[in-house]
């Protein structure tokens, strides 16, 4: 049986991810630090799709234990979803650093930690598969969450680095750049719900963009649209604009 590792497995996105990969055959590590709720999605799972499902607590930001934890699973991933992150509070980073640093942690430095370890693993087998989650948010700062944003940046060219890197091992490196999603990270923002996914649509799109070798999605859709416009407005009307 081949075996998927899942960084941020108790994000909402996860779940309906990790069924679909059980479906098609694969067994699951689920690591995150919500240990008692990856413990419930692992048994669901298993008693649903009869494969393997194991629960690890693990915090993507704690990066000197990171090679442990790998060296620790009883098989070698075939695959690697990175779904970790968190938006954190533009305000508070912009008068605390340890706030901003948080944020680049969960979502930058602590997933270049473990992605490295996964991926000179997978490049000494030639073979095997690299998810990184980004988002649209990492295309072009905006006032309300540039801390965020440059995080996320910083992994889509990280991600794009690497996919060069892991060509000619046949690793597949697959970035995904979502737009809004309906989870507990955006509650209580504005949102628009006619440009809004729901986490089965982005964990239907991860799934068949790394399953068909796919270098980079957006999900849904039409944020490649979306980006491509707001891209096109200069940054002297931006400013004007007041984007949220």
């Amino acid at each position: 049986m081949k075996y998927v590792l899942i960084i941020g497995a108790g994000s909402d996105i996860a779940f309906p991810l990790e069924r679909l990969y059980a479906k098609a055959g694969y067994g699951l590590f689920l690591a995150s630090r919500n240990i008692d709720k990856l413990k419930a999605d692992a048994q669901a799972i298993t008693n649903e799709f009869s494969v393997e499902a194991i629960a690890y607590r693990f915090d993507v930001t704690e990066t000197e234990t990171h090679q442990q934890f790998y060296d620790s699973l009883p098989k070698r991933p075939i695959g690697i979803i990175c779904l970790a992150g968190i938006l954190g509070e533009q305000k508070v980073s912009e008068k605390e650093f340890r706030e901003a640093q948080k944020v680049i942690d969960a979502n930058f430095s602590g997933l270049v930690s473990i992605v490295h370890i996964a991926a000179n693993d997978l490049e000494s087998g030639k073979q095997g598969f690299i998810v990184g989650v980004s988002s649209v948010a990492g295309e072009k700062g905006r006032k309300s969450n540039y801390v965020y944003a440059s995080a996320k940046a910083g992994f889509t060219a990280f991600l794009s680095g690497l996919r060069n890197r892991l060509h000619e091992s046949h690793v597949q490196v697959l970035t995904v750049h979502p737009g809004f999603i309906r989870t507990k990270m955006i509650e209580g923002r504005t949102t628009y719900g006619f440009i809004t996914a729901t986490p089965e649509e982005v964990a239907a799109d991860i799934f068949r963009g790394q399953q068909s070798g796919k270098d980079f999605i957006y999900s849904k859709w039409y944020w490649r649209y979306i980006m491509l416009a707001f891209s096109l407005i200069p940054e002297s009307i931006v400013k004007r604009l007041n984007f949220k």
